[in-house]
């Protein structure tokens, strides 16, 4: 390897992976509003703070999944884009999970992936009801001033 290949690979920084089970992770974006665009979730909460540029856990609530085998393929084919699928979650209208991944969001994606889980759901049998994004919480205070 070269001198210039090991450099480069020095300066690119580990992609940042958060885990959907830490418990320091709260909840910064919400979308459960199918007539609100995507881009105006992002501009409020860009507005409120939120670093939009910063990787963040984003999390599709797909629901209704009619059986096991439905969210074995969900998860088979959100995995080729690095999607995890929680445990499935028995609830009144079927299977519900959480199809998780950690990625900077843009309006684009965010409507992009939107767009994709409710295409993916329906052909499952199932529904989204929305998607929504964590990422660290505010910085505790040092102590009393």
């Amino acid at each position: 390897m070269g001198l210039l290949a090991r450099l480069r690979r020095s300066r690119t920084p580990a992609p940042v992976v958060l885990d959907p089970d830490d418990p320091s992770l709260v909840v910064l974006v919400e979308a459960f509003e199918a007539a609100r665009a995507d881009s105006a979730v992002l501009a409020e909460a860009a507005a409120r703070g939120v670093e939009l540029e910063q990787p963040l856990l984003v999390r599709h609530h797909l629901v209704a999944l009619p059986d096991a085998p439905a969210v074995a393929r969900a998860a088979e084919l959100l995995a080729f884009d690095g999607y995890a699928v929680s445990t499935p979650q028995t609830g009144p209208r079927g299977l519900s999970v959480l199809a998780t991944r950690t990625q900077v969001l843009t309006a684009l994606s965010a409507s992009q992936e939107r767009s994709r889980m409710a295409g993916l759901a329906q052909r499952l049998g199932g529904d989204v009801t929305g998607w929504d994004a964590l990422g660290p919480g505010p910085a505790a205070p040092d102590g009393p001033s």
